[in-house]
């Protein structure tokens, strides 16, 4: 009987180098803003995906995109050479 085996790296970090460098948790901690105004737009998106779209349906999408313009604006304006480049 063969066995069947991985042959890439766990994708789990288990070593110490793995692990993310406190420069890229403060990137992180710094984008959080966008990052939770982002999900709370895909998640506004995803609830009218099984139905037709009423008028609140419609707000809370547009009030969730303007939440992600406003966190890319606030990230973009913190400014400086540490801050994090906003695609």
């Amino acid at each position: 009987m063969d066995h069947i085996v991985t042959l890439q790296d766990p994708v789990t970090a288990f070593a110490p180098w793995m692990e993310p460098t406190d420069a890229e948790l403060d990137a992180i901690e710094q984008e959080m803003p966008l990052i939770l105004a982002e999900v709370d737009l895909v998640d506004a998106q995803i609830m009218t995906l099984d139905r037709t779209p009423s008028e609140l349906d419609a707000r809370r999408v547009r009030r969730a995109r303007r939440r992600v313009l406003a966190a890319r604006r606030d990230l973009a304006n913190q400014g400086g050479a540490d801050a994090p480049v906003v695609a």
